[in-house]
């Protein structure tokens, strides 16, 4: 059975959450409210997996927007959950105390009805993705936590994914690292090897045609010879992997933090995220087609299967 996402909305404005419900009463959506910060975290650490998107007002009583997705960003279980952070405050200032407060998603007030969907639809399969990948690290053995040092050399994004599983699957918690090692290898297939660009992306992901052009460059004789190769290497106190991919590269540190000047776009959180969540050290190198990981290992580790 298919889940359904659940979205909780967080407003203590009746009015704001009624427009909010009329614009997503047709997504097919589990729609849940909550009246301030304090009733939405009582909710979210009661049932910390059954919600997939929070739509969050900044200004409220008892606990304010940037408290309740403090304590998100804290929460093992929840830190993963893509926050919306909704306000009518629209000064450089305060978007970026959102965005750098773990904020990955930006609406103002009053609400475009066009740009809520659209950013609700691209934080609902971030979810997905996440839970998807999640659910198949937690579900494989931990026999990759045995492997010293391997290489793997790939081309497409579904093999960027299932090799995601097996990376994260050789770290002390798969969960959290599944998510970033995906975003770094599927971003070395799009935007290295087939080298869509930040703007190509925006336009590919507004006219819905982003997987139609990915497999149109991957059978392109300027990109189908193109791949990207992983050096996994795990020593006593880290894992390590590097990346590198064919491309020639990108201006990666406008992308190591969450920017403000992004904060109403429906991409570019994926590096910032990964380096947030995922690992201890992200370091690119060069003109960008290499990025090195790592992940600290507990000190008294021998072997993950012990």
């Amino acid at each position: 059975m298919s889940h359904t996402p659940r979205i909780l909305i967080v407003d203590d404005e009746p009015f704001n959450i009624e427009i909010l419900l009329e614009y997503l009463e047709d997504t097919g959506y589990d729609l849940d409210t909550a009246e301030d910060g304090q009733a939405a975290w009582d909710k979210l650490r009661a049932a910390p997996g059954d919600y997939d998107v929070v739509i969050l007002d900044r200004m409220m009583p008892r606990m304010n927007g940037l408290e309740v997705l403090a304590r998100i960003k804290a929460h093992p279980e929840l830190q993963s959950i893509p926050v919306i952070l909704q306000t009518a405050l629209a000064a450089q200032d305060e978007i970026l105390e959102g965005i750098r407060a773990g904020a990955w998603y930006y609406l103002a007030k009053p609400f475009d009805e066009a740009l809520l969907l659209s950013v609700l639809g691209t934080a609902v399969e971030d979810r997905r993705r996440y839970r998807r990948m999640q659910e198949e690290s937690h579900a494989a053995g931990r026999t990759f936590g045995l492997m010293c040092e391997g290489r793997f050399r790939f081309q497409t994004l579904e093999a960027a994914r299932d090799i995601a599983t097996v990376l994260a699957n050789a770290c002390p918690d798969p969960g959290r690292v599944v998510i970033g090692m995906s975003e770094l290898l599927i971003n070395a297939v799009e935007h290295g090897n087939l080298g869509i660009t930040y703007d190509e992306k925006t336009v590919l992901r507004e006219e819905n045609r982003w997987d139609e052009e990915v497999a149109r460059r991957l059978a392109d004789p300027r990109y189908r010879e193109r791949w990207v190769e992983v050096h996994y290497r795990r020593t006593p106190e880290a894992v390590e992997v590097c990346i590198t991919d064919q491309g020639e590269g990108f201006e990666w540190r406008k992308y190591m933090d969450m920017d403000a000047e992004r904060a109403f776009d429906t991409h570019g959180r994926g590096i910032a995220m990964s380096r947030m969540i995922s690992f201890d050290h992200l370091e690119y190198r060069g003109c960008g087609n290499e990025v090195l990981v790592r992940i600290g290992l507990p000190a008294c580790e021998d072997e993950l299967a012990a």
